[in-house]
């Protein structure tokens, strides 16, 4: 799926498994990246109450592209204005039911056309250019499931004879569109929308489905995610020292309070390995606030115990490892480098982290100035610019 239109509709992330969809409508293919491409909505059960879209079979044409077709990423106008644009840039729609066949008698305008059915979603690309021609043209679309990509074909300014043919099993909707300024116009708008990264660093979503969000042969890519790493300094000596049940539950203490801070930050936590804790945020301003609150509520948990963080963002892989959702990569490598660093109630980033406008404009808002300094990491070829937030 796409924030311009829904290219595959899936009912989980297991089924995203394409290297590469393509928008026949645009001719442009994308990388099913989850932080962009793919989008989750939610509907109403149809054992609670039905609603149209549960019959998508039944939409009218224009329906079906307001609530099949075009993603919910795009700003749709009201039904007057969307009835107007549709009848200033389509030559012509129809219904065709499986196996049925029509003929359509156009004038080409001189410009770009496009042939296109959102069910099947297939397309041929018309260039309409050259003289002007009274002599009649003549093209035929036929709808399949197994459709091959067809490249562009060029005519005339002038009369069309077009064939239509429905040969698969499902109803069809071909309409013929100008490409215009304002196709553009209308696709270009935006509204925001859930991505499947915001999703996967939610806590309610990994909590309710630890097991079942990705397959295990899955490798979705994100091109921007933040990692926070933390982990519990003197914690083997508390054990020797006051014993296990009251270490114990001074760890679990500690483990809740993070749960909390990480979650209230739009956050989620990956895993705990032994007294470190790994959370994802969607955006790097979210885990310097999470890391900021952590250090302050763990301040006065117990004098010899001291809280390292690290944080570092950057592309990665979201899979499925040891029966959880888990992520892979070099950003998650660094950031767990990085949170090897700290030695005191300093908090360490790297410059992507740092340089972040919203996460620097809440250093700003703390007083806090962070010192740069470039440091060698473990298994890391290059030195990093690494900036301690004091």
């Amino acid at each position: 799926m796409a924030s311009f239109a829904v290219l595959t509709p899936s009912r989980t992330l297991k089924t995203v498994k394409q290297a590469e969809y393509t928008c026949v409508l645009c001719a442009e293919g994308c990388e099913p990246t989850l932080d962009e491409i793919v989008e989750v909505t939610f509907t109403i059960s149809p054992r609670v109450r039905r609603i149209a879209a549960h019959d998508p079979e039944t939409l009218s044409w224009i329906e079906y592209y307001r609530q099949i077709f075009w993603s919910s990423g795009v700003d749709l106008p009201d039904d007057d204005t969307l009835a107007k644009w549709v009848k200033e840039t389509t030559l012509d729609s129809l219904e065709l039911s499986a196996g049925e066949k029509a003929a359509l008698s156009l004038q080409l305008p001189e410009g770009y056309v496009i042939v296109f059915d959102p069910v099947l979603h297939m397309s041929q690309h018309i260039e309409v250019k050259g003289e002007p021609t009274r002599e009649s043209q003549s093209l035929s679309f036929v709808m399949t499931r197994d459709h091959v990509p067809a490249g562009p074909v060029q005519m005339r300014p002038g009369p069309l004879q077009m064939t239509l043919e429905n040969r698969s099993n499902v109803r069809t909707l071909p309409g013929i569109w100008i490409v215009s300024d304002q196709v553009h116009e209308l696709v270009g708008k935006r509204r925001p929308f859930l991505t499947a990264k915001r999703l996967l660093t939610n806590q309610t979503f990994r909590d309710i489905y630890r097991t079942d969000a990705i397959d295990v042969d899955q490798r979705l890519k994100i091109t921007s995610l933040t990692f926070l790493f933390t982990d519990l300094k003197g914690s083997t000596e508390l054990y020797e020292r006051v014993g296990d049940l009251a270490a114990y539950d001074l760890v679990r203490a500690h483990f809740r309070v993070l749960h909390e801070i990480v979650a209230a930050e739009r956050g989620a936590v990956v895993k705990t390995i032994g007294d470190a804790v790994m959370a994802t945020f969607p955006t790097p301003d979210r885990a310097m606030a999470a890391a900021l609150k952590m250090r302050e509520a763990l301040k006065d948990l117990r004098g010899d115990l001291l809280l390292k963080i690290g944080i570092h963002e950057g592309p990665c892989l979201a899979v499925s490892l040891n029966d959880r959702q888990d992520y892979f990569g070099r950003t998650v490598n660094i950031a767990a480098r990085v949170q090897g660093l700290a030695t005191s109630r300093s908090i360490f980033a790297t410059k992507r982290v740092v340089n972040d406008r919203e996460a620097s404009k809440l250093l700003q808002l703390n007083g806090i100035a962070a010192t740069p300094e470039k440091r060698s990491l473990r298994g890391i070829v290059k030195q990093i610019e690494i900036f301690e937030i004091p």
